[in-house]
Parts: C-alpha cells; sequence; structure tokens
C-alpha cells in the first residue's frame, strides 16, 4: 500500500511528506506509548498514535519509520514537523479513532502487522 492510499482510506489531513506519498508501506502499528513501539515493533513503515510530542517523531526516526499518522484530530507542533521534515518523515493527521484506523487499514489490505 501507499503513502497516499493510507491518506485515503483515513482521510487524513497532509501536514508534511509530499513527496513520500508514493513511497510503498507493508505494515503499521498503532499505540501511544513509545516504549512500547521501542521494545515490541519491527519492521513497522507507519506508526498511528495520539501522543503528540517530539519523542514520537525521535522514536519513529529511531525505528526507520516514515509516516505517522495522529488519530484524533491530534496535531503536531511546529518543532515536530520541522524534525519530522528534516528526518523524511511523513506526517497526517485523522479525525478516527485509534481503533478504527487500524481496521481501516488492515480491511484495507495494509499487512497483518496492524496492532491497537
Amino acid at each position: 500500500m501507499r503513502i497516499r492510499q493510507i491518506q485515503e482510506v483515513l482521510e487524513a489531513e497532509l501536514i508534511v511528506g509530499e513527496g513520500t506519498l508514493d513511497k510503498d508501506v507493508h505494515s503499521a502499528c498503532g499505540s501511544d506509548m513509545m516504549s512500547d513501539v521501542l521494545a515490541y515493533v519491527k519492521d513497522q513503515a507507519v506508526l498511528l498514535t495520539g501522543l503528540v510530542n517530539a519523542q514520537v517523531i525521535r522514536t519513529a526516526q529511531m525505528m526507520d519509520m516514515i509516516c505517522i499518522v495522529f488519530v484524533r484530530s491530534k496535531q503536531p507542533t511546529e518543532d515536530m514537523i520541522e524534525l519530522a521534515a528534516e528526518a523524511g518523515i511523513t506526517l497526517m493527521s485523522t479525525e478516527k479513532r485509534m481503533y478504527e484506523a487500524c481496521g481501516l487499514l488492515y480491511t484495507a489490505g495494509l499487512g497483518n502487522g496492524v496492532i491497537a
């Protein structure tokens, strides 16, 4: 699935990363606990989260993730947007809740790596 398709499925607002919309992703994870992401997530390209702080961007960067989707209409700060842009990480925001967003992506075919 391409990042562009994730944006469409989740009816998400693109915040940063216009140039990455055609990148392929094969799995995603959903978590508000970055310690869980660091401990349990492997080979996930997309992070769905309701947590809004710079640690989210740094965690995604450490885990080689290329896209973060903020659920529940959460919006990143300007500092987070700049950090993501520097790291080449796409940021999006969706009105969907975590459970629904993960379910929609799974149903749309985004592998079995989606966890909530």
